[in-house]
């Protein structure tokens, strides 16, 4: 069974997250990456956005007994089997997990572009949380 207290507050730093690069996703994307300490920050916010998404998927699946995902994305994508997730939007959610592991891995090598255009892809991110959220108790 989830735990409220714990799948609420991973949630909620994924919506504090969120929060803030909604702000980012207003300023104009050359003026973003030609900022180097505004373009980390974002990095850093996707990062740590997605990881809050990574840890609340992993705790709904073990809580539930989903079964051990074999990996991050997958997951994402055990969350659909068992119909907490749209298919549709765990598949989107497991490539975000994907685009996670290159920013952390391979940081010097991001494409940069990529970076700026996934804050138009934010609405994804709350969907997750929106669902995630139906979890928990009124």
């Amino acid at each position: 069974m989830v735990d409220p207290e714990r799948l609420h507050r991973l949630l909620r730093r994924v919506t504090d997250d969120l929060a803030v690069l909604r702000g980012y996703a207003d300023v104009a994307p050359e003026d973003l990456r030609k900022d180097p300490v505004r373009l980390g920050h974002v990095k850093y916010l996707l990062v740590t956005l997605l990881e809050g998404c990574i840890d609340a998927a992993h705790h709904v699946a073990a809580a539930e007994g989903y079964g051990p995902p074999g990996s991050n994305a997958e997951a994402m994508l055990l969350l659909a089997r068992h119909g907490v997730l749209p298919e549709e939007l765990a598949t989107v959610m497991a490539q975000a997990v994907r685009f996670r592991n290159v920013l952390v891995h391979g940081y010097a090598q991001v494409d940069d572009a990529r970076v700026v255009a996934y804050l138009a892809e934010l609405s994804d991110v709350a969907a997750f949380t929106a669902a995630l959220s139906a979890l928990l108790p009124e």
